[in-house]
């Protein structure tokens, strides 16, 4: 099984002090200035709105970033959007750097308005059609997931849960970690 498609959200830890629509204001910063390695980033979308939804979107030609508030948990979203070489664990590691390298700008840019969890994060495969969400599939991808959240953690002490239980929604995991 091919894992592509990945999105990593590393979940925001206590209350998110800070406004959601500040980030307006510096995702168009970040596209102005493209900020961000690797994307080309185009546009913002701000989906506040929306309850429990998207949130605010620095949108890319490669991946997305956003300060995301689906299922009722904010977080720093990545989603990549194009095909990347390498392995399953690659591309799940390269997601959760990507994930991480936001949060950290996102913290600097808004110190003590927002922090962002290493230890609690989501994985999850934007693609029904690779993976559908069922337990074969968790079981298929579990190593791989295993090997791409070591790479990024630098140990193996966590687990991983599939969010299993409804065929509709995107295969995914939530990762908990002790470090």
């Amino acid at each position: 099984m091919e894992l592509q498609h990945l999105i990593a959200k590393l979940y925001v830890t206590g209350d998110l002090k800070l406004d959601p629509a500040q980030v307006v204001n510096l995702f168009h910063r970040w596209v102005a200035q493209q900020s961000v390695a690797g994307t080309t980033l185009v546009d913002v979308a701000e989906l506040l709105h929306v309850p429990h939804g998207p949130g605010v979107i620095a949108v890319g030609v490669e991946a997305d970033y956003a300060i995301d508030h689906t299922d009722g948990k904010w977080g720093v979203l990545y989603r990549h959007k194009t095909a990347l070489p390498g392995s399953n664990a690659d591309r799940v590691a390269h997601a959760l750097k990507a994930a991480a390298a936001a949060a950290k700008l996102i913290e600097d840019e808004y110190k003590g308005q927002i922090a962002v969890s290493r230890t609690q994060f989501e994985i999850v495969v934007n693609d029904r059609a690779l993976a559908p969400n069922t337990p074969a599939t968790f079981a298929a991808a579990k190593a791989d997931l295993e090997a791409g959240v070591k790479a990024f953690l630098g140990h193996a002490n966590f687990t991983l849960t599939a969010q299993g239980g409804d065929a509709r929604r995107r295969f995914g995991v939530t990762v908990s970690s002790k470090g």
